[in-house]
Protein backbone atom coordinates (compact mmCIF):
# COMPACT_ATOMS: atom_id res chain seq x y z
CA UNK A 1 0.00 0.00 0.00
CA UNK A 2 0.86 2.99 -0.78
CA UNK A 3 -0.26 7.17 -0.29
CA UNK A 4 0.06 9.54 -2.16
CA UNK A 5 1.69 12.92 -0.20
CA UNK A 6 1.52 16.43 -1.14
CA UNK A 7 4.77 18.01 -0.28
CA UNK A 8 4.64 21.37 1.41
CA UNK A 9 7.54 23.78 2.18
CA UNK A 10 8.39 25.97 5.26
CA UNK A 11 11.33 28.51 5.37
CA UNK A 12 12.50 29.34 8.67
CA UNK A 13 14.95 32.02 9.16
CA UNK A 14 17.02 32.77 12.41
CA UNK A 15 19.43 34.97 14.06
CA UNK A 16 23.26 34.33 15.35
CA UNK A 17 22.62 33.74 18.90
CA UNK A 18 25.87 34.17 20.07
CA UNK A 19 25.72 38.54 20.08
CA UNK A 20 22.71 38.02 22.56
CA UNK A 21 23.84 35.59 24.45
CA UNK A 22 26.64 37.93 25.43
CA UNK A 23 24.46 40.86 26.24
CA UNK A 24 22.17 38.41 28.22
CA UNK A 25 25.30 38.52 30.76
CA UNK A 26 24.66 42.53 31.13
CA UNK A 27 21.19 42.43 31.80
CA UNK A 28 18.49 41.25 34.17
CA UNK A 29 17.09 38.80 33.60
CA UNK A 30 13.80 40.57 33.64
CA UNK A 31 15.38 43.02 31.50
CA UNK A 32 16.69 40.76 28.56
CA UNK A 33 13.29 38.71 28.40
CA UNK A 34 11.37 42.16 28.00
CA UNK A 35 13.56 43.43 25.53
CA UNK A 36 12.69 39.60 23.55
CA UNK A 37 9.35 40.30 24.20
CA UNK A 38 9.14 44.10 23.08
CA UNK A 39 11.40 42.88 19.55
CA UNK A 40 14.40 44.56 20.78
CA UNK A 41 16.64 41.71 21.20
CA UNK A 42 15.97 38.66 18.86
CA UNK A 43 14.55 35.36 20.63
CA UNK A 44 16.40 32.02 20.36
CA UNK A 45 16.56 30.33 17.20
CA UNK A 46 14.34 27.26 18.67
CA UNK A 47 11.63 30.11 18.63
CA UNK A 48 11.87 30.45 14.93
CA UNK A 49 11.80 26.55 14.83
CA UNK A 50 8.70 26.34 16.36
CA UNK A 51 7.14 29.40 15.59
CA UNK A 52 7.32 30.38 19.19
CA UNK A 53 7.37 33.78 20.56
CA UNK A 54 7.38 34.94 24.23
CA UNK A 55 3.99 36.80 25.01
CA UNK A 56 4.29 37.99 28.26
CA UNK A 57 6.68 39.09 30.85
CA UNK A 58 7.06 39.84 34.37
CA UNK A 59 9.30 38.84 37.19
CA UNK A 60 8.82 35.11 38.63
CA UNK A 61 6.58 34.38 35.10
CA UNK A 62 6.68 34.03 31.30
CA UNK A 63 4.28 33.37 28.94
CA UNK A 64 5.68 31.61 25.07
CA UNK A 65 2.76 31.17 22.81
CA UNK A 66 2.94 29.73 19.59
CA UNK A 67 0.13 28.44 16.73
CA UNK A 68 1.46 24.57 15.62
CA UNK A 69 1.13 23.70 12.09
CA UNK A 70 1.44 20.11 10.52
CA UNK A 71 5.37 20.65 9.91
CA UNK A 72 5.50 19.37 13.83
CA UNK A 73 3.45 16.67 13.88
CA UNK A 74 4.17 13.07 14.42
CA UNK A 75 3.95 10.16 12.76
CA UNK A 76 0.64 9.34 13.90
CA UNK A 77 -0.80 13.02 13.01
CA UNK A 78 -0.87 14.84 16.29
CA UNK A 79 1.98 17.99 16.97
CA UNK A 80 5.37 15.76 18.52
CA UNK A 81 5.18 16.07 22.62
CA UNK A 82 8.98 17.91 21.77
CA UNK A 83 7.04 21.10 20.77
CA UNK A 84 5.28 21.03 24.03
CA UNK A 85 8.36 20.02 26.31
CA UNK A 86 10.09 22.69 24.54
CA UNK A 87 7.52 25.07 25.02
CA UNK A 88 7.30 24.24 28.60
CA UNK A 89 11.00 23.93 29.34
CA UNK A 90 11.36 27.33 27.48
CA UNK A 91 9.32 28.70 29.72
CA UNK A 92 9.38 27.50 33.13
CA UNK A 93 13.20 28.41 32.60
CA UNK A 94 12.74 31.68 31.53
CA UNK A 95 10.90 32.49 34.59
CA UNK A 96 13.46 31.30 37.03
CA UNK A 97 15.77 33.94 34.46
CA UNK A 98 13.61 36.26 35.07
CA UNK A 99 14.31 36.65 39.08
CA UNK A 100 18.41 36.95 38.31
CA UNK A 101 20.13 39.67 38.01
CA UNK A 102 22.92 40.30 35.35
CA UNK A 103 25.54 38.79 35.21
CA UNK A 104 23.82 35.37 36.78
CA UNK A 105 22.89 32.57 34.54
CA UNK A 106 20.85 29.47 35.13
CA UNK A 107 20.43 26.37 33.34
CA UNK A 108 18.03 23.09 33.47
CA UNK A 109 18.98 20.32 35.66
CA UNK A 110 15.52 18.70 35.41
CA UNK A 111 11.91 18.75 33.95
CA UNK A 112 9.08 16.79 34.27
CA UNK A 113 6.14 16.07 31.90
CA UNK A 114 2.58 15.19 32.15
CA UNK A 115 1.15 14.95 28.57
CA UNK A 116 -2.50 15.51 29.32
CA UNK A 117 -4.05 16.18 25.44
CA UNK A 118 -3.19 15.72 22.21
CA UNK A 119 -2.35 18.95 20.42
CA UNK A 120 -3.28 19.11 16.62
CA UNK A 121 -4.17 22.22 14.81
CA UNK A 122 -7.13 22.95 16.17
CA UNK A 123 -6.13 23.33 18.94
CA UNK A 124 -5.55 26.48 17.89
CA UNK A 125 -2.88 29.01 19.40
CA UNK A 126 -0.92 27.52 22.39
CA UNK A 127 0.19 29.04 25.17
CA UNK A 128 2.91 28.08 27.90
CA UNK A 129 2.87 29.60 31.69
CA UNK A 130 5.72 29.04 34.06
CA UNK A 131 6.09 30.72 36.96
CA UNK A 132 9.04 30.37 40.09
CA UNK A 133 7.81 28.14 43.07
CA UNK A 134 10.54 29.14 45.00
CA UNK A 135 14.66 30.57 44.08
CA UNK A 136 17.30 30.08 45.88
CA UNK A 137 20.69 31.32 45.93
CA UNK A 138 21.76 27.70 44.25
CA UNK A 139 18.55 26.01 42.95
CA UNK A 140 15.38 27.34 41.68
CA UNK A 141 12.21 25.19 41.27
CA UNK A 142 9.28 26.29 38.53
CA UNK A 143 5.65 25.04 37.54
CA UNK A 144 4.06 25.49 33.98
CA UNK A 145 1.24 24.70 32.38
CA UNK A 146 0.42 24.53 28.31
CA UNK A 147 -2.92 25.35 27.32
CA UNK A 148 -4.55 25.72 24.25
CA UNK A 149 -7.12 28.72 23.03
CA UNK A 150 -9.91 27.62 24.76
CA UNK A 151 -7.91 27.33 27.70
CA UNK A 152 -7.78 23.61 27.86
CA UNK A 153 -5.60 22.20 29.59
CA UNK A 154 -2.93 20.32 27.65
CA UNK A 155 0.23 19.39 29.53
CA UNK A 156 2.19 20.42 32.88
CA UNK A 157 5.86 20.54 33.70
CA UNK A 158 7.89 21.22 36.96
CA UNK A 159 11.38 21.88 36.55
CA UNK A 160 14.55 22.20 38.93
CA UNK A 161 17.09 25.21 37.67
CA UNK A 162 20.43 25.57 38.66
CA UNK A 163 21.84 28.78 39.72
CA UNK A 164 24.89 29.65 38.09
CA UNK A 165 26.74 32.52 39.92
CA UNK A 166 29.86 34.54 38.53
Amino acid sequence: MTVEHAVRQKTISWQDPLPSAELARTMTGLDYLTAIAEGRIPGAPISSHLGMRVESVREGEVVFAASPDESLYNPIGTVHGGVAATMLDSAVACAVHSTLPAGVGYTSVELKINFIRAITTASGEIRARGRVVKSGSRIAFAEGELRDENDVLLATASSTCLVIQP
